[in-house]
């Protein structure tokens, strides 16, 4: 399938730490890529060097086109969402507000948005600080959504979710992955089985296998080596 991001020999010193070594992968369009790994591997790393947010070195392709060296600003005007690990809702703001600060194309999709979250319309005048984890991960992938993004970064989606609201998050995530690319940083194994078509997996800042993602979760003594379960 045809790249839509290729990432080739990238490298992020964070203080001391030589945090990611020369990691190269592509991202087909369309579908999802579950970048995974054990905790500390560089997952989020990568995602925050894609979006600019650290200061990184090599190849990073969006279409063909070089976004190695654009500011973060203009890498989201490309058409680059993120979905960060912490969420990052403006707590002293509605969710409303929060919504229309992440506007970008003249017409939000925002039936798109209630749709997938009637709750957050439901609850538009209500300050972001007093939701629950669960809804402020709403507002987080809502934010993405609302632009017609080519490619959209999640962090995580589930980290600290009830079950019932991981399964409410897959969903979503299937149904968003109808519409975009979407790479994928995710734990829960069970939530990659059954939205993720391609698999990325990292060690130690560098990628260490690329293939298939039902290929990769159905071997289990290679799931135990590289992520340290099953």
């Amino acid at each position: 399938m045809t790249a839509l991001l290729a990432v080739s020999d990238l490298h992020v010193h964070l203080g001391e730490s030589h945090v990611l070594q020369g990691v190269s992968f592509d991202v087909a369009e369309g579908g999802v890529t579950a970048l995974l790994g054990r905790n500390g591997v560089g997952k989020t790393t990568t995602l925050r060097a894609l979006m600019g947010l650290v200061d990184r070195r090599g190849a990073i392709q969006l279409s063909g086109d070089d976004i190695a060296s654009a500011a973060t600003h203009k890498i989201v005007q490309r058409g680059v969402g993120y979905v960060p690990e912490d969420r990052d809702v403006f707590a002293g703001l509605t969710v409303e507000e929060n919504l229309r600060l992440a506007e970008r194309d003249p017409q939000p999709r925002y039936d798109l948005v209630f749709e997938l979250f009637p709750e957050l319309k439901q609850r538009a005048k209500q300050l972001a600080g007093t939701l629950s984890g669960g809804q402020q991960q709403m507002v987080a992938i809502a934010r993405a959504l609302l632009n017609d993004n080519r490619v959209l970064l999640v962090d995580e989606p589930t980290k600290g979710l009830a079950p019932l609201l991981v399964t409410e998050v897959a969903l979503v995530l299937e149904r968003v992955s109808e519409l975009t690319t979407v790479l994928l940083v995710e734990q829960n194994l069970g939530v990659v089985a059954r939205v993720a078509r391609d698999a990325v997996v990292l060690d130690t800042g560098r990628v260490v296998h690329v293939g298939p993602a039902a290929e990769l979760l159905a071997d289990r003594p290679m799931i135990h080596r590289m992520l340290g379960v099953g």
